[in-house]
């Protein structure tokens, strides 16, 4: 099939077009420069053929779930959405690499890397699965890479919410990566089909083809169907890919959907379990806190999550309180402690007492300087002390490194952080240090550079001891 012209870029206030990027089935992608801040971005333009009420729907969900999801690390960005002076919607996202869609097909990418990737995206799909959102189109051509290489799942142009996907509306989809259940219209789609397409998608990068496409055969929408129905993906056929993640990937890819992992998360951490089976460090998942989540702003400052009328006090909260003790309770509590003086109890005679003869208010005023003399000096241990108690901050002990295309990624075990502890990384490069709760972290130098970090655990805005520097040497 022939195909089409692109779109006539539309002119956006604020932005100037410089070329095309790529074009599908509803809209073309074009790459713009953003006058203020200065940037560029890509902006997916709707067809003007193919809008209508329907159309203008989608599009407007999209740009809402893209806004809901995009600020996890894993999901591609969206900045701005509007429709354009000749009628047409509009997205403004951040500028990614589709190089990895070709590069599978093209080269045999690592195992790690494969897993590297399927953690991070498995994450996103897994966040959106809380959000109540279905992507209904997880396919290798929808990963993204961003100017640092982080992979970022894009393209929620058919998504829906959980609720409506008992809906049997006619559905965009991929064949090579769908579910039997949806290409036989059983569903519009359901958490078991994004298994099944998340595992396959895995299964491609692997593979470098779709799990039911045969070289040398017919691979028409017919034959793949055909193949997909039956449910018997061919194996990798690579040596380097271990037995436990080729059954992982069967079975994930089940005919029965009650076969398969319960949620994206349980077959995320199979291909973790994988990663440690090959010695590699563990890709964090990337999912956000129930707590963390569901909080407004004051539930942020002080840690609370509200419930309904329950609320759970976090633990970082309860050991804040614990250190302030009762008075200092009470102040974080809002509750007065500190006793009026006109309330103080009064003597009830008729007669005032006398004042103690001078030698006695002297041998007092000697005791009562001597008493605060030892309260000065109590506290001041007491500060001692409380200054000490940075100690109880673990320390990052043994960070490894390992380079790869110029790329360092450095690992380190949990030392035995709390829940609310981060990662404080420094590059010594004069750059801010980043902040983070995974235990890796990722470094793109230059032919023949040195990169090194140390790593420090901050906990309520304390630090403990720093790591020994960990460097690395990139071939030239």
């Amino acid at each position: 099939m022939a195909r089409r012209l692109p779109s006539q870029p539309p002119t956006l206030p604020g932005f100037s077009h410089i070329h095309i990027l790529g074009s599908g089935g509803f809209a073309d992608v074009f790459l713009y420069e953003q006058n203020m801040p200065r940037r560029q971005v890509a902006v997916k333009v709707m067809l003007s053929e193919v809008v209508n009420d329907q159309v203008r729907q989608m599009f407007q969900a999209e740009a809402n779930l893209m806004a809901q999801l995009s600020a996890h690390p894993s999901i591609l960005t969206v900045y701005q959405a509007s429709v354009s002076s000749d009628g047409r919607p509009y997205l403004v996202m951040e500028l990614c690499s589709s190089a990895l869609s070709q590069r599978y097909r093209a080269e045999r990418l690592p195992v790690a890397e494969v897993l590297r990737i399927a953690v991070r995206i498995g994450s996103a799909v897994e966040t959106a699965h809380r959000a109540g959102v279905l992507h209904r189109d997880i396919k290798p051509s929808n990963i993204l890479l961003t100017a640092y290489g982080h992979p970022v799942l894009s393209d929620f142009g058919i998504a829906a919410t959980l609720s409506e996907s008992g809906d049997r509306e006619a559905v965009g989809m991929s064949i090579p990566w769908s579910a039997p259940e949806v290409l036989m219209d059983e569903t519009a789609g359901s958490i078991e089909s994004e298994v099944w397409a998340f595992a396959a998608t895995v299964y491609s990068l692997l593979a470098g083809r779709s799990p039911f496409e045969i070289p040398g055969e017919s691979n028409k929408s017919a034959d793949l169907i055909a193949r997909i129905n039956k449910a018997r993906p061919q194996p990798v056929n690579r040596g380097d890919v271990p037995p436990s993640l080729e059954r992982a990937l069967a079975r994930a890819m089940s005919r029965r959907p009650d076969n398969r992992p319960a949620t994206v998360l349980e077959l995320v951490h199979e291909l973790q379990a994988v990663e440690t089976e090959l010695g590699v460090p563990q890709t964090p998942v990337e999912v956000a806190m129930d707590e963390w989540a569901h909080a407004t702003v004051a539930d942020l400052e002080d840690r609370t999550n509200v419930r309904g009328a329950q609320v759970a006090v976090s633990s970082v909260a309860q050991r804040r309180r614990k250190r302030r003790g009762a008075v200092g309770d009470a102040a974080y509590s809002g509750i007065g402690t500190v006793r009026d003086s006109r309330n103080v109890p009064r003597s009830t005679g008729t007669r005032p007492k006398q004042p103690p003869p001078r030698g006695v208010r002297v041998i007092t005023w000697v005791l009562v300087a001597a008493t605060v003399l030892v309260i000065a000096l109590g506290a001041t241990a007491t500060v001692v002390l409380i200054r000490s108690g940075s100690s109880d901050i673990p320390t990052v002990s043994d960070i490894s490194a390992t380079v790869q295309d110029h790329t360092v990624r450095f690992a380190w075990g949990d030392p035995g952080i709390q829940d609310a502890d981060t990662y404080q990384i420094s590059t010594g490069t004069g750059q801010p240090s980043v902040q983070q709760r995974g235990g890796s972290f990722v470094v793109d130098a230059t032919p023949g550079e040195r990169v090194c970090i140390t790593v420090t655990v901050n906990r309520e805005g304390k630090t403990g001891n720093p790591s020994s520097e960990k460097c690395a040497d990139v071939p030239a």
